[in-house]
């Protein structure tokens, strides 16, 4: 399987969710209608939590360039719960990478 190139122009949308870390803002860019990369980015600066968030960002993007269905991702990450979860209109946030997932799944399997 070969590594999909990227575009030098992608739609965007972007996700405000607060975790127990602080708002996580999290970016989906897609490629002829279907995700291709995930951006994740803490509101606050620094830290364990930050860089944590971007690596599983990274991660998932390099398997959407490579063809893995988003639905495999949100399938490995929702739920996943830390100690700090949180509540956004009714919706328990487990975790950083369950906020990710959710934001996955909210755009579109």
């Amino acid at each position: 399987m070969e590594k999909a190139k990227r575009p030098k122009q992608l739609q965007e949308t972007t996700t405000r969710i607060p975790t127990g870390c602080g708002n996580l803002y999290i970016t989906i860019a897609e490629h002829d209608g279907k995700p291709f990369e995930v951006f994740s980015t803490l509101g606050k600066a620094g830290g364990c939590s930050k860089c944590y968030a971007e690596a599983v960002s990274r991660c998932i993007s390099l398997g959407l360039r490579y063809g893995i269905p988003i639905s495999e991702f949100i399938d490995q990450l929702e739920n996943l719960a830390c100690p700090s979860p949180t509540m956004e209109d009714g919706i328990r946030i487990a975790s950083c990478p369950d906020a990710i997932a959710k934001a996955m799944k909210e755009k579109g399997e």
